[in-house]
């Protein structure tokens, strides 16, 4: 692409160009946009993004050695670039490079999400189970969806691995592109706190933007809560389309504020900056409410009343939490147009994505739940909905190592006081000692009432035996939990869901909790 083309359909805030390259510009031809400079060619343009822990400036050098002969750096750079063929490079500026990165890429690519309905989701937890209903959703309404999440990207018949949640702009506006041109019509985005704070959205407009809830995770990135939810908030008041719709489910604090905060804006709906604000919750004074709800190990039904009348909504998944998924992703339907009985016969149908509380039911009268549960709040709520249907209440889980440790006691102290009998056990402790983590959740559980007893004693002792003990083996954990198990048990495997490997140091090797069920069942049945 021409340059001269791209910087002006790109319009980064703040570009700066000097004024003796300005007239080389319709001359020089752009092959890629990239940040990384491995990825650095003669066509390419570099920018240099200075990161957490890596700061791009620093690479310049490699960029330019590669043959890259155009570069972007921040204003505020010292600058003193170590180059001996500086005269010969087109150096520019802009006072934000993540922004000026996310526009260009978007530009680069003919702007693909201009071309598509965009959808993005944020939150803690649930978002990927939302992504995964709207998916549904929208193919049995007639669209095509596109999904870009946690497990995977995906459309069509493409499948990719997922290295973010949210992708970088050079990944991301390729997926977008090739999205557009299979004829992909709806884009889901989990969107997450990281990806809003280092601006990976940036030249991404949203047509509706959901928000599931906000609760204590990724503290050892945004230092506070209040942090944690200003970015959150910037998909809606800095990513979302004049007119577009902000589906916000009612919870805490949190949910609640940005709702009052979003609800002046939806006042000026006949403006161009307004925007419609549905809240979704339990009881009145919403646009979308449940008026009474019915739940078991089968699913949840419930008779909601707000835009559309009223109208039941039924699904196979478990819990009040799931009803509030279920309730967001229906409260974005109606944004979206779709009839309530389009809602809920969609929903009706969609099964339950993976790894989250997927269910396996053993020969001996257990039932055993996969969930991707790993923050406090997600681990409360998935205890809480399974409690009342189990004789014994038996979790399984542990904390991931070079993460959020101000978790790791308060998850101990949920598990402890809600389930029957706890197993810690590894997650991806990474680069720290296995032993250490279960340590620190270990003074949680304790501090809930719990008692260490041996597995192999706890779980086939009398009803009404409460305790808990420490497995470092993940595969033995479930191995021998699901062995000493009882009749009438429920076993909860939380923390990776549809994750199929661990970390350890720095080495990812295979483990998929799924896979171990069914292996331990298949051993049983033989």
């Amino acid at each position: 692409m021409n340059a001269q083309t791209l910087f002006a359909a790109a319009a980064v805030p703040g570009l700066i160009i000097p004024s003796r390259h300005c007239a080389r510009l319709d001359r020089l031809e752009i092959g890629n946009v990239t940040a990384d400079s491995r990825r650095a060619g003669p066509n390419s343009l570099f920018v240099a993004i200075a990161g957490g822990q890596v700061d791009g400036h620093a690479y310049v050098a490699d960029a330019v050695g590669r043959g890259c002969r155009m570069v972007l750096t921040a204003c505020d750079h010292p600058g003193g670039f170590p180059l001996t063929a500086e005269g010969e490079l087109l150096f520019l500026e802009a006072p934000d490079t993540r922004e000026a990165f996310g526009r260009l890429c978007s530009a680069f690519h003919g702007h693909p999400a201009r071309k598509m309905v965009m959808i993005g989701i944020t939150g803690t937890n649930g978002k990927t189970t939302s992504s995964y209903l709207l998916e549904d959703l929208i193919g049995r309404a007639g669209g095509v969806p596109g999904v870009i999440g946690t497990v995977n990207y995906r459309y069509r018949e493409q499948v990719e691995p997922a290295s973010h949640t949210t992708p970088e702009p050079e990944t991301l506006h390729r997926l977008l592109a090739a999205m557009a041109t299979a004829g992909v019509s709806h884009v889901i985005m989990e969107v997450s706190s990281h990806a809003l704070e280092q601006g990976r959205v940036a030249g991404i407009s949203f047509d509706v933007a959901l928000f599931t809830n906000l609760s204590h995770d990724h503290l050892d990135y945004h230092g506070d809560m209040s942090s944690y939810y200003a970015s959150k908030k910037r998909l809606f008041t800095c990513h979302l389309k004049p007119g577009g719709a902000a589906v916000v489910v009612a919870g805490d604090q949190w949910n609640q504020r940005l709702a009052a905060e979003l609800l002046p804006r939806s006042a000026e709906a006949g403006s161009l900056r307004g925007l419609k604000l549905l809240r979704c919750g339990f009881g009145n004074g919403g646009e979308l409410s449940v008026m009474e709800r019915r739940a078991d190990l089968n699913g949840v039904a419930a008779r909601l009343k707000g835009v559309g009348g009223e109208w039941w909504l039924r699904s196979s998944l478990v819990g009040d939490f799931n009803l509030l998924n279920l309730l967001g992703v229906a409260g974005v339907g109606l944004a979206l147009g779709y009839a309530p009985e389009v809602i809920g016969a969609g929903l009706a149908a969609a099964p339950p994505p993976p790894g989250r509380l997927e269910r396996f039911s053993s020969p001996a009268g257990v039932e055993i739940f996969v969930d991707y549960a790993h923050t406090p709040d997600a681990l409360e709520h998935v205890l809480k909905a399974l409690r009342p249907h189990a004789a014994r209440l038996v979790v399984i889980f542990g904390c991931g190592g070079d993460r959020d440790r101000a978790k790791r006691p308060v998850m101990g102290e949920i598990a402890g006081r809600l389930a029957d009998i706890v197993i810690l056990t590894s997650d991806n402790p990474r680069s720290e000692k296995p032993a250490a983590i279960l340590t620190a959740i270990e003074t949680g559980v304790r501090k809930a009432g719990m008692t260490r007893c041996r597995l192999e004693s706890l779980l086939p002792g009398s009803q009404g035996r409460r305790g808990y003990d420490l497995v470092e083996s993940r595969r033995r954990a479930i191995r021998d939990a699901m062995l000493f198990a009882r009749s009438g048990d429920l076993l909860l495997l939380c923390g990776k869901g549809h994750e199929t490997t661990q970390i350890t140091g720095s080495t990812s090797h295979h483990f998929d909790d799924r896979q171990e069920v069914a292996e331990q069942l298949a051993v049983v049945r033989c």
